[in-house]
């Protein structure tokens, strides 16, 4: 009876070290992707920055992203539309255009 138990903890203890094993390189993808920076503009510490290929650096010039929306080196953004806005700190906007906005900060 002794044996048997030892036997069945053995086996689960097992499975569970294959089960690990096997998600091991979905995890690490998982992680990847989601470190991964993507390219755009991006307001950080007051200041525009372009990444490109996972680096920053500082934003140079004037940007036009492929939707037409324009990106000016003090944060202004021009919509394709003509709507003016500014970027905030943490605020993001990818070369198709698409702006993603930092988290509202709990006060």
């Amino acid at each position: 009876m002794m044996i048997a138990c030892l036997a069945v903890a053995l086996s689960c203890s097992a499975m569970a070290k294959t089960n690990t094993v096997a998600n091991a390189p979905v995890q690490e993808k998982m992680m990847q992707s989601k470190m991964k920076m993507k390219d755009g503009v991006m307001m950080k510490d007051g200041k525009m920055m372009t990444m490109k290929d996972g680096k920053s650096m500082m934003m140079d010039k004037d940007m036009t992203m492929k939707n037409g929306t324009m990106v000016m080196m003090d944060g202004s953004v021009k919509m394709k539309n003509g709507k003016m806005m500014k970027m905030k700190e943490g605020d993001m906007m990818m070369m198709n255009g698409k702006m993603k906005m930092a988290p509202m900060k709990k006060m």
